[in-house]
């Protein structure tokens, strides 16, 4: 068909093309719409984004605001201290254990302070270290040390090793009012364990516990450690954990102070012989008898180093998959969602167009300030906050990396055993 109009594209996806002296006329399919679908995909992924850590800045509890949760106080007087028996599993711990034993021993604490450290069938010396340690601080009578017996299936390394502590303690004439659960890499400085109890008795709580500032010397530690609290604290907000009216529940397990009686009326550790995730656990448990208290402080430290990724790796992969109570389709959603999150705000920001970039931008700049705080209080630079997006990419692969582990047979690594299979109650 010919007509005198000039060569072009005409409407509705009509081509008019020269030809012989007049315009050939034919039909193509439409031209695709594919730039504005991804601008839209685009746009509502940073929004998205965007909306969740605005979300998670005003809404979740304050996480953020790790030095504001690093309140225990100064420790009035008392007419008579509680009596605290300390229980320490210990494995091969002789890079640390001396310095765990004369801190807590060596604690200006009034009332009566007494240890129990059971020693995990270690193979460098733990037990022998630890008893030194004592007897150089004058404190060899307040330290019982307690060789532990293999472990038994449905148990963890860890919750076996403190249940045989607890054992002895139990079977003692004069019962403790209070349990300190305390790692062997966990060094105690000034009055804390003071300061602590004053907390539990004056707020009558079941349970009282303190993340340990972490060490953060090494360039793995300064790439991860961090971002460790700043991950907790997103998934257990402090300040929910100390409100009586609120059902989250968490600990730290370097360091839980638990009154005696309500430790036992839980059914004791044994209740959750098998978890992994044994603090937040025990946290819950005993949230069912009273108040809990979760904070931090700067005087409650962890010598232990980890001076490769690997090693802060190995660490977060040992409970990651427990975490997600072994789901492969919850550990999907997780990783899809911190993509979102996470990730997606940086490329779109940084090669995306328009508003979806400028949301993008505002995602990754809110999350980059929060992360803030967290960095002044393990007095990193400011310049982590950015690299944000990088470091959880790093704990995504972690985690994945946790549950290859699981169903290799390998979950829950640690110091040479696979730790029983079974998630706990968090």
């Amino acid at each position: 068909m010919f007509f005198s109009d000039p060569g072009g594209v005409g409407q509705n996806g009509v081509n008019l093309l020269s030809g012989g002296g007049g315009m050939l006329l034919f039909a193509v399919p439409p031209q695709p719409h594919e730039p504005a679908l991804f601008a839209d995909v685009t746009l509502a992924i940073a929004s998205l984004a965007f909306a969740v850590w605005v979300y998670l800045v005003v809404a979740r509890g304050g996480f953020w605001r790790v030095a504001g949760f690093d309140d225990l106080g100064p420790a009035p007087g008392f007419m008579a201290w509680p009596s605290i028996a300390v229980v320490v599993p210990a494995r091969d711990e002789a890079a640390g254990v001396a310095d765990c034993v004369r801190s807590v021993l060596g604690q200006p604490y009034p009332g009566e302070l007494s240890m129990v450290l059971v020693d995990d069938q270690s193979q460098d010396g733990t037990a022998q270290i630890a008893e030194q340690a004592a007897a150089a601080i004058g404190a060899a009578e307040r330290l019982t040390v307690l060789s532990g017996r293999p472990l038994p299936q449905g148990w963890t390394g860890k919750l076996w090793a403190v249940k045989q502590g607890l054992s002895l303690v139990e079977s003692r004439p004069v019962q403790p009012d209070y349990i300190l659960l305390t790692d062997a890499d966990i060094v105690y400085s000034g009055d804390v364990l003071m300061r602590l109890v004053a907390r539990a008795q004056n707020e009558r709580l079941a349970m009282t516990s303190i993340m340990a500032r972490l060490r953060c010397d090494s360039f793995a530690e300064k790439y991860l450690i961090p971002a460790f609290i700043f991950f907790f604290g997103m998934l257990y907000p402090f300040a929910w954990v100390r409100r009586r009216d609120r059902a989250t529940a968490a600990a730290a397990g370097g360091c839980i102070l638990a009154r005696w009686d309500a430790l036992r009326a839980i059914g004791g550790i044994e209740s959750i012989r098998g978890s992994l995730i044994d603090d937040c656990a025990l946290g819950a448990r005993l949230k069912t008898q009273g108040p809990v208290w979760l904070g931090v402080s700067q005087e409650v430290r962890s010598t232990r180093a980890s001076d490769t990724i690997g090693d802060v790796g190995q660490m977060i992969s040992r409970s990651a998959y427990a975490q997600l109570r072994y789901s492969p389709a919850l550990l999907i959603g997780v990783i899809v969602i911190m993509a979102i999150v996470f990730l997606a705000p940086v490329p779109i920001a940084l090669f995306g167009h328009g508003l979806a970039q400028a949301i993008a931008a505002a995602a990754w700049l809110v999350m980059a300030l929060a992360f803030l705080p967290t960095l002044r209080y393990y007095g990193q630079s400011a310049l982590w906050g950015p690299a944000l997006p990088a470091i959880a990419f790093a704990y995504m692969i972690f985690t994945v990396n946790s549950a290859v582990q699981h169903f290799q047979g390998r979950g829950g690594m640690w110091k040479g055993r696979a730790q029983a299979q079974v998630s706990g109650s968090s």
